[in-house]
């Protein structure tokens, strides 16, 4: 059996789960090389996972034989370069969210996937979550008839230390956070998003309107087809890892999320009377894995990715106008057009 010979560039926390579903649960797929701009991590990472072959940059991995596909899991800021490189160098891509930080790095890379003939799968891990996958099929199925209302919940336990805010490596809330909420409404209310609303608050972290960034966010949202839609972002919880969506039809809702058959639960810094989970690669941990596999089997079958990336560049949309939204203080069009986004 042909396998599918990966590299993952960017060896952090997220690429290092890639790295290890790939050597170890992914049995159609060879982890061929690691790459990171820290080369020592990039070493280890490879001494770890018992494979050959790390290096420092992208370029240097490229010249890897039996390399067939990139995984991109690098700081935001990076992700559009390094699509367009590996699609020049003929490599198939798995890039984790958001493909880019502006509109018009997303058409361009995307006018380079095209014209290298390479695939490019986006790393939208909750729609390959069991939970979100056995909705979408109630949805499908016509169970809650119509959708009408989207209403989703995503909280990180921890923020970030500042040090990750000063170099802009990340792209604002809205990009590292709620764009998986913005994938969720496209596809679970089968519509795409015409306008948004952003509400925003640095209440408990200050500090940060000096990197253009906030701490928490509320977006509304208005579907092409009438639905509307509420997105809940805090990326400091202190309690937990809560991710939680419900989709409202004419006949019914579908819930996604722990529902606790207690009457009151309480949730602090020092847990819950409940048990929680506190990271998201603890809570989507089989979508991750499920999203690779997915991927490998993709480029094997020569098949077009289930999340390509038109579905990147739609997301990236809403999320670039939120941020115009919260910058103008009020209602945005949503555009796939256009050059605004993360400064």
């Amino acid at each position: 059996m042909r396998k599918l010979g990966v590299g993952v560039l960017g060896v952090g926390e997220m690429g290092r789960r890639h790295a290890e579903n790939l050597r170890r649960l992914v049995p159609q797929a060879r982890l061929v090389a690691v790459a990171d701009v820290a080369a020592e991590r990039a070493r280890r990472t490879a001494e770890e996972l018992e494979i050959e072959n790390s290096y420092g940059s992208l370029d240097a991995m490229l010249e890897c034989k039996g390399l067939d596909a990139v995984v991109i899991a690098t700081p935001d800021k990076f992700h559009a370069a390094a699509v367009k490189t590996a699609a020049a160098a003929g490599k198939n891509i798995l890039c984790e969210k958001p493909i880019a930080l502006t509109l018009s790095d997303a058409h361009e890379l995307l006018g380079a996937v095209s014209k290298a003939g390479v695939r490019l799968q986006v790393g939208f891990m909750r729609r390959y979550d069991p939970a979100y996958s056995a909705a979408m099929k109630r949805i499908e199925a016509g169970e809650i008839g119509v959708p009408v209302v989207f209403k989703s919940i995503g909280r990180d336990k921890d923020g970030p230390p500042l040090s990750a805010y000063q170099p802009n490596l990340s792209g604002m809330l809205f990009y590292a956070n709620t764009i998986h909420d913005f994938d969720l409404a496209r596809w679970l209310m089968q519509d795409e998003v015409a306008e948004v609303h952003a509400y925003t608050t640095v209440a408990t972290r200050p500090e940060l309107v000096q990197f253009g960034d906030v701490v928490a966010s509320v977006v509304n949202l208005k579907f092409h087809a009438g639905a509307i839609g509420n997105i809940e972002s805090h990326s400091q919880a202190v309690y937990g890892y809560d991710v939680r969506t419900e989709i409202v039809g004419s006949k019914g809702s579908i819930l996604v999320g722990s529902l606790y058959q207690t009457p009151a639960t309480v949730l602090t810094t020092r847990g819950s009377t409940q048990p929680i989970a506190d990271h998201f690669l603890t809570t989507f941990a089989d979508a991750y894995l499920a999203q690779i596999q997915d991927f490998v089997d993709a480029m094997l079958k020569d098949r077009q990715p289930r999340v390509g990336g038109e579905d990147g560049l739609k997301a990236l949309a809403i999320a670039v106008a939120a941020e115009t939204s919260h910058l103008q203080g009020k209602a945005t069009a949503v555009s796939v057009s256009g050059s605004a986004g993360a400064s």
